[in-house]
């Protein structure tokens, strides 16, 4: 079953066995998922990188169906299938997946560690990060740079600013697209003119209004217009784009706010400065964030616990990796000699299996091995056996 697995990868079959091995060892079993899967979670959820370079089709009856471009999702539907779900399991991986990748093969392996369920989430944290640089070794790489972020810590700065809805929103998923979140922390900084336009009546019915009624207002609309898009646009996003212009209208983000997130954002280098200036923040700012920081600095503490050389983690306040479903820790691993692209990432989706299906909110961390990475820096093959 691992040499089927590694043979998507010339030349890797050692590594995958070692790596396999390892993380069998660490007590997380073999999950096989299929790879024709339903292209609604990969469309809804994943990052905008992964959206664009899907490959679909459509079955008899009309589902759309992809190609899994990625193994997380799979594994997690797999996982909420068995008779597992709701508890502390774990889940490893290897296989292909398929992506667009201009001038890159768009079948390539990807291995992996899912963990599902457990409370202990800054141990679980520091379980993946340790597992990562394990596969690292693996293939014989030592010589790695960690580079980490924390989506839950900006998303608690923008909860206790107390910004209008659309801003938090728009902020929170601009905040992996560093080009989007800088232009749009410069526009929210600047009042919009009030120039008229055909929707004016619109905007202004929706002052001060929540999504909700945005959406109901919207929806009426269209129903009356006897339509439910627009240029490709569902309900919901129209409606999104007439509250983001009216909240636009009405004021600009406040100055204050704007120094605030801009100090935030700042932070990086050592965890353990990041988290003294994290509180100095707090403590200046008046802000409520003390929990998410607790947070982070309880990780940090678990990582040095598992040996993890804290001072070769390199910790940005505005690190984040592109990926959606994404709610806390995030991390990258990356060859000091050759650190373009990642060998390693991952991070922790506490919301994803719940907008799978699942009845309550479970929490989930893991990570991605990207194979063709190691194999493209040329590193020898170990013994066998990882460490």
């Amino acid at each position: 079953m691992i040499a089927a697995a590694a043979s998507h990868a010339t030349g890797s079959a050692v590594w995958a066995d070692a790596l396999l091995r390892s993380f069998a060892e660490a007590g997380y079993a073999l999950a096989e998922p299929p790879v024709l899967q339903p292209a609604e979670p990969f469309l809804d959820l994943s990052g905008e990188d992964i959206r664009k370079s899907m490959y679909l089709t459509t079955d008899a009856s009309g589902e759309e169906l992809c190609l899994r471009p990625d193994l997380t999702i799979p594994v997690a539907r797999a996982y909420l299938c068995s008779n597992r779900a709701g508890q502390p399991t774990g889940y490893s991986y290897l296989g292909p997946v398929f992506r667009y990748r201009e001038g890159c093969a768009s079948e390539f392996l990807q291995a992996g560690v899912e963990s599902f369920g457990r409370l202990d989430r800054p141990a679980a944290d520091a379980e993946m990060l340790a597992l990562a640089l394990q596969a690292t070794q693996a293939f014989g790489l030592s010589d790695v740079e960690i580079r980490a972020g924390d989506v839950a810590l900006f998303t608690t700065l923008i909860d206790a600013l107390g910004l209008y809805p659309v801003w938090r929103r728009r902020l929170i998923k601009d905040f992996n697209r560093k080009v989007s979140l800088e232009q749009d922390i410069g526009r929210l900084a600047v009042a919009t003119a009030a120039t008229p336009n055909e929707y004016e009546g619109v905007l202004a019915a929706l002052a001060g209004s929540d999504r909700k009624a945005a959406l109901a207002l919207v929806t009426d609309l269209m129903s009356i217009a006897g339509t439910s898009n627009v240029g490709g646009r569902t309900v919901a996003e129209i409606a999104d784009r007439f509250l983001e212009q009216s909240t636009l209208k009405a004021g600009a983000l406040p100055r204050d706010a704007l120094a605030i997130i801009k100090r935030f954002l700042a932070i990086a280098g050592d965890p353990r400065a990041a988290i003294a200036q994290l509180r100095a923040l707090a403590n200046d700012c008046r802000l409520d964030i003390g929990s998410a920081i607790d947070t982070l600095e309880s990780r940090v503490g678990f990582m040095a616990d598992r040996g993890i050389d804290i001072a070769n983690v390199r910790f940005s306040t505005a690190f984040g990796r592109g990926l959606d479903y994404y709610t806390g820790f995030e991390f990258e691993i990356h060859a000091k000699s050759s650190g373009l692209e990642p060998l390693v990432a991952g991070g922790r989706y506490d919301g994803l299996l719940q907008r799978l299906g699942s009845g309550a909110a479970i929490p989930a961390v893991g990570f991605s091995v990207w194979v063709e990475a190691f194999a493209r820096i040329g590193n020898p093959a170990p013994s066998g056996r990882s460490s």
